[in-house]
């Protein structure tokens, strides 16, 4: 049966779904398609949940066409577009201006702008809206674009605050021209789409006055590393275009979808974006909008509340669920209604579409002297000669394998996007149109870096490392780096659990799909030093500091938290949660603070709560500072730490981890500790049996680092108290030989492989599987000496502890130990 449809010139989003996209366009095909299926009927996976679309209709690519025809536009197109070269830039730049010429002097036929008039009319009736007060969105939907497997993003305009029938027409002829923006152009040839196979429908969409509130993009993926459990929020003061277009360095939110649909909290990492400006209506004047400065307090003050962060990672799974496919959404929060609304979504085309089997990785070989920093996007790194652009009169300048630096990239800079060998911006964040269109050409792009344009100067030679965590380093010289593939299509894991050590939650996504089952040590120290770096009890006792230069300090890391304690317990949850987040469900073993006096002491106030050791490795470290009145009150604020993120985000495959406990009387003194402070919920003996067979179980498991020769000489006691060893090799090689491991003069005298070392683990891991308990080692040692590899899995150790950059040659070499053993 015919579709009854075909050929009508408008279209409600009522009317029209996802299989329409030759009708309405990819935009209007999954707005009416949320609109129908996602605003009315309540989530299974969250009940009570609704999410809301703003209504509006679909100018239609049946009306562009005879747009097109009754102008007799199409032969002039082609005629305009003959031997085109898209890598010619001033050529594009002249065939491009052309064509949208033609399209803007063309006039509407009668029939089609009466029925446009009428739909707006009729809009504004259903939306009990008088004409003055109907502001709406016109916004381009491209027949290819949208799709599941080219994004299109940005290819085309989109037109705000549009009011009357006048600006209505001007603004819908305008979206027809941007059919043929200098970018959409060169796009369609790159992607081998037929300039007249693709069309034009325009969508209609009451305004949700977001320049009254907040607006900004959510991804159902991790837009680095490709990690699919997580949603990616970045959200601006005004109206959205400045977050998709990287004017303004975002706030931006991460919210673990598997316990956000357990019900948990699962806000996994918050961070404050620069937001100096936005966009809002001007009220007079000959634009509909105008950019104006944020309020300091507003620039210092996150966007979202934690239940509109929440409402809206539950809307993105609900999308993602519909579609089943990762989704890119654009959002808007109405500051009058107090509302958040669905404004775009489309399929995610990049990171869904990667090859998770094949593993490749950018390592810089060389270091140089850091020139500026940024948001990093992707993992690759790029390296030329620096040339900063200003505005598009200069994009014919540049040249292929050039690094291109410019305040922010516009839409139109496409042709030359894709001949960089990375970008660097002063402005956006990483969802903008920089990041987005780098991700899809495959380059490193550093966003926000806020100087770029002020340090690198046009010609500088400079590599561009986006490979070392979220933070993307432009490097003075082309240094020297490698690339690593590993293939892991029939890769089958050994018997012996591989796990990892980890520090950086930046890294910790990408690190998730390396082969391995969780973290065996999660050091707190790197979080603590790099995210919150002031030491804990200044922080406790911020009210009587005296020295004005480090309230100063204070005041400037922990603005918006009245509460200092607060500051570093929040800090520290979601670095940890973001660890634990990475590697669930499987086991993330977090160790305690291992600082020593002097480490705690270059912390900012450290000096203040310090004593100067002479030898600081066999001093007041680790489970010595927990139960210590000096100290208790901060190791209160790790414990809290944990809490949050096991029973606020749910993430209950956190275990504990206490290092160099020298007795079992300590032992007991640290577990006593943290019961005080409320980290009451210990594995119990059905639990673990639950455990073993690979369930998720609510109870916590709290381990001892074996790497004191007496944790293994009492193995008994410490059996009694803990849960399970985790043999340090280095402090127990320097502890068992009398060895400063430090000391390079004394170093070749022994290491793991010592005859005394490897007596004190032969008598650990049976004793310890006696009494039905896990033992793991972290270190090196595996890796760097198969024979002491060999050593450990003959004597059945249960999982070894890995750098991510030894993972994949150290399991090969275990594999072989375990066919050598017959394993």
């Amino acid at each position: 049966m015919a579709d009854q449809r075909e050929g009508k010139y408008i279209l409600w989003f009522n009317e029209i779904g996802k299989t329409d996209v030759h009708l309405v366009g990819g935009k209007n095909a999954n707005l009416g398609e949320m609109y129908q299926n996602l605003t009315n009927a309540e989530s299974k996976l969250f009940p009570g949940e609704k999410i809301s679309v703003p209504f509006g209709f679909a100018v239609t690519a049946a009306a562009y066409a005879h747009f097109i025809k009754e102008n007799a536009l199409d032969a002039k197109i082609r005629e305009a577009l003959a031997d085109l070269d898209t890598h010619n830039i001033k050529q594009l730049e002249e065939k491009g201006q052309k064509v949208r010429q033609l399209i803007l002097e063309a006039s509407f036929p009668a029939d089609l702008e009466k029925e446009i008039t009428a739909a707006f009319a009729e809009l504004g009736k259903r939306l009990k809206l008088s004409p003055s007060d109907l502001d709406v969105a016109v916004r381009s939907s491209a027949t290819a674009e949208d799709l599941p497997d080219a994004s299109f993003a940005g290819q085309q305009e989109s037109y705000l605050n549009v009011r009357g029938d006048h600006e209505l027409m001007e603004n819908i002829k305008n979206a027809f021209a941007s059919l043929f923006t200098n970018r959409a152009i060169s796009y369609r040839v790159d992607q081998k789409f037929d300039h007249f196979a693709v069309k034009l429908s325009v969508a209609v969409q009451k305004m949700a006055r977001s320049d009254r509130g907040v607006s900004g993009v959510m991804f159902t993926i991790d837009t680095e590393s490709g990690f699919k459990d997580m949603v990616l929020i970045n959200a601006a003061w005004g109206l959205g275009e400045f977050v998709v277009k990287g004017v303004v360095t975002p706030d931006e939110f991460k919210v673990f979808k598997p316990t956000l649909k357990k019900g948990f909290k699962s806000i996994i990492s918050k961070r404050l974006g620069s937001k100096e400006k936005k966009l809002i209506y001007a009220s007079e004047g000959t634009s509909p909008t105008k950019e104006v400065p944020v309020a300091d307090s507003d620039r210092h003050s996150f966007t979202l509340t934690d239940d509109q962060i929440l409402k809206l990672a539950k809307w993105g799974t609900i999308i993602e669920d519909h579609y089943q496919r990762p989704m890119d959404i654009e959002w808007a929060f109405d500051g009058n209604d107090k509302s958040l609304y669905i404004v775009q979504a489309r399929p995610e085309t990049v990171q869904a579409r990667k090859d998770i089997n094949v593993l490749e990785e950018f390592v810089m070989q060389d270091k140089g002297k850091v020139i500026c920093q940024g948001a990093a996007v992707g993992a690759k790194i790029g390296q030329g000669k620096a040339h900063y652009i200003k505005d598009a009169t200069q994009l014919s300048e540049f040249k292929k394998g050039e690094v291109l630096v410019t305040e922010i990239t516009d839409p139109d800079w496409e042709p030359i996007m894709k001949i960089a060998s990375a970008i660097v911006t002063n402005s956006g964040g990483r969802t903008s149109h920089a990041a987005i269109v780098s991700r899809e050409l495959g380059i490193p792009a550093i966003v926000g870096t806020g100087n770029a344009t002020e340090v690198l100067k046009t010609g500088l030679e400079i590599t561009v490392s986006c490979a070392e965590g979220e933070v993307g380093k432009v490097y003075e010289g082309l240094l020297k780096y490698q690339v690593i593939k590993t293939d892991l299509t029939d890769f089958k894991p050994p018997k012996t659990d591989i796990k990892m050590i980890a520090a950086d939650p930046e890294l910790a996504f990408g690190y998730s799909f390396l082969p391995q089952r969780g973290v065996g040590l999660a050091r707190e120290e790197f979080i603590i030093s790099n995210f919150i770096k002031i030491h804990p009890n200044a922080l406790i006792d911020y009210e009587k500091l005296t020295d004005p230069k480090i309230k100063a300090q204070i005041d400037e890391l922990t603005a918006g938290y009245p509460d200092k304690a607060e500051y570093f317990v929040e800090k520290l949850s979601y670095g940890i949660g973001q660890l634990a987040a990475a590697f669930y469900p499987y086991d993330v073993l977090l160790r305690f603070s291992d600082f020593k006096t002097n480490e705690y002491a270059n912390l900012i106030g450290g000096k203040l709560y310090e004593p100067e050791e002479e030898n600081p490795m066999m001093g007041w470290r680790g489970a010595s500072r927990y139960y210590d009145p000096k100290f208790e009150k901060a190791f209160s604020l790790e414990v809290a730490a944990v809490k949050l993120v096991r029973e606020k985000m749910g993430l209950w495959n956190l275990s504990v981890m206490i290092p160099f406990c020298r007795t079992p009387e300590e032992g007991q003194k640290v577990v006593d500790t943290m019961v005080k402070y409320g980290l009451t919920n210990r594995i119990s003996p059905e639990d673990r049996k639950k455990k073993k067979n690979g369930d998720l179980v609510e109870g916590y498991e709290c381990w001892v680092m074996a790497e004191i020769p007496s944790n293994i000489l009492q193995v008994e006691e410490f059996a009694e108290i803990f849960d399970g060893f985790s043999i340090g090799s280095n402090d127990l090689t320097q502890l068992t030989l009398g060895l400063d491991r430090d000391n390079k003069t004394i170093a070749p005298i022994g290491n793991e492989r010592n005859k005394s070392v490897h007596k004190l683990i032969s008598i650990l891991i049976p004793e310890a599987h006696k009494r039905y308990l896990k033992v793991g080692i972290c270190g090196q040692g595996p890796s760097d000496f198969p024979d002491f590899g060999e050593f450990l899995v003959s004597l059945g150790i249960d999982s070894i502890s890995l750098n991510p950059d030894t993972v994949m040659k150290a399991t090969i070499k275990i594999k072989e130990v375990e066919e050598k053993l017959g394993r």
